[in-house]
């Protein structure tokens, strides 16, 4: 006999003896007493000696009891034991016996007796919740463990098949016992063995249900496995299974993440595709990644392919992005034509498109398309603050730095004029420095032979930013 059993038999036999209660083992004492002898000693006859002791001391057993034998009856293959056990558990009025099948499962794994693995597996839902597996973590890498042990896939394939027929239409995917098993699997480092699962499934021609799917995806997603992950969603869509919103979050991510952009655009499609309502958080990642990456022509080509549903709700500031990183690049022609799409498609530009415009051609000494871009904006200028363009500090500054460096005298006058009108400040002192940086050897005596008007516009802007001084 163990020291610990040995010390727990004297505490009982003084207690009884000498009547000192103060020494009677409680509740907590008896089940690690228990525990040694169904754990640690694997005997009978030690166990069931203590379940004696606790009935003399009055000490009432609780599951945990229960589960202790029921682990030790299990491993030793002594079923009509664990028949008794259940009656007796009946008996004294446990309904829960989550406890007893997950103890009786890790006894039958331990002893390699597979067979009663899954009997009690599919009991345990039969006679629990269909609605829900209570089986833990552990239990499940027991489970796993001891079929892998045994290089028995097709058993672990079988127990997801026959538990999905007795589980609810309506289970909570974690809650499923294929989730479990799956799961239990990646965690172990055994995502091999999750394939051959789902293979071995699919060979036996039977419906996989998303409890299996769910973690192989998230094994995916974490190894960057982007292009995997959505061949597997596609097969999930096709079996008329759907995955929630945010499954399709993280898959997108990962692939925005790896820049496995046309797994994205894949996920998102069959997202759209699922008629799920929430697509915002979707593609919020896939423009921001390519916004981030520099791809605003992949972002043109997506946001016309989503344009028009409405559960994404596609604002200017999305064409700005596009503009802006056209711009960016130097591809002034594309952020035009994408100008060109947002107006056809009945988006209103800002000042925020117009500055992106203005910097791009400023970096591309395109000053004459500022020029023809303040024809088009001035008429188009906020006066009441509510509907046009809000003309503002930056847009006031982007458009008079332009053209003035590009000798658009009239032009500016005529911003300056708009600037005052407005009441917005401007500080002279920066379009002064850009004359005299790009137009230094300019004489207005010159101009007046070439151009008597554009000699006015000249005149003006000298006396404006007094450089007649």
């Amino acid at each position: 006999m163990h020291v610990q059993e040995q010390v727990f038999e004297e505490s009982c036999r003084i207690a009884l003896d000498e009547k000192l209660d103060f020494m009677k083992p409680d509740l907590p004492a008896c089940n690690a007493a228990l525990e040694g002898c169904c754990r640690g000693l694997q005997s009978v006859s030690d166990a069931e000696r203590v379940i004696e002791t606790m009935s003399v001391l009055g000490v009432r057993p609780n599951e945990s009891s229960f589960g202790f034998l029921a682990y030790l009856y299990a491993l030793k293959g002594l079923e009509k034991k664990i028949i008794e056990l259940e009656n007796l558990m009946d008996g004294f009025g446990f309904p829960n016996k989550m406890v007893l099948y997950s103890n009786l499962i890790s006894g039958y794994v331990k002893s390699g007796n597979l067979e009663s693995v899954l009997s009690t597996t599919l009991r345990s839902l039969s006679e629990g919740n269909a609605e829900r597996s209570n089986l833990s973590e552990e239990t499940y890498s027991e489970m796993v463990k001891g079929f892998v042990e045994k290089g028995n896939i097709k058993g672990l394939a079988n127990l997801i098949i026959e538990s999905q027929k007795l589980e609810s239409t309506g289970i909570v995917v974690n809650r499923s016992i294929g989730f479990g098993i799956i799961s239990a699997c990646v965690s172990l480092g055994l995502s091999d063995k999750a394939h051959s699962i789902l293979d071995e499934m699919n060979a036996q021609g039977c419906t996989v249900g998303l409890g299996v799917y769910v973690p192989i995806l998230k094994a995916y997603c974490k190894e960057h496995r982007t292009a995997e992950a959505t061949q597997l969603v596609m097969d999930i869509s096709a079996s008329g299974l759907q995955l929630d919103a945010g499954s399709y979050d993280d898959l997108i991510e990962a692939s925005m993440t790896s820049q496995d952009f046309q797994s994205a655009f894949s996920l998102f499609r069959d997202m759209r595709e699922a008629r799920i309502s929430d697509l915002r958080g979707g593609y919020l990642t896939i423009m921001t990644g390519l916004m981030e990456n520099q791809r605003p022509e992949l972002m043109a080509a997506f946001l016309d392919e989503v344009v028009e549903d409405p559960r994404v709700e596609v604002k200017t500031h999305d064409w700005n992005s596009i503009i802006h990183a056209f711009c960016k690049a130097g591809r002034l022609e594309d952020a035009k034509r994408t100008l060109r799409r947002m107006l056809f498609l009945q988006f209103e530009p800002n000042n925020q498109t117009y500055l992106s415009l203005i910097n791009g051609y400023v970096t591309a000494e395109k000053c004459f398309s500022v020029l023809m871009l303040w024809h088009e904006v001035k008429h188009k200028i906020s006066t009441d603050g509510q509907k046009g363009i809000k003309f503002d500090n930056n847009l006031v500054d982007a458009f008079l730095y332009a053209l003035v460096k590009g000798g658009f005298f009239d032009a500016v006058m005529q911003v300056v004029e708009k600037s005052q009108e407005m009441k917005i400040f401007v500080d002279k002192w920066k379009y002064k420095q850009a004359f005299m940086e790009n137009h230094k050897k300019l004489k207005v005596a010159k101009l007046r032979k070439r151009n008597f008007r554009k000699m006015e516009a000249l005149i003006a802007f000298k006396n404006w930013a007094g450089l007649n001084a």
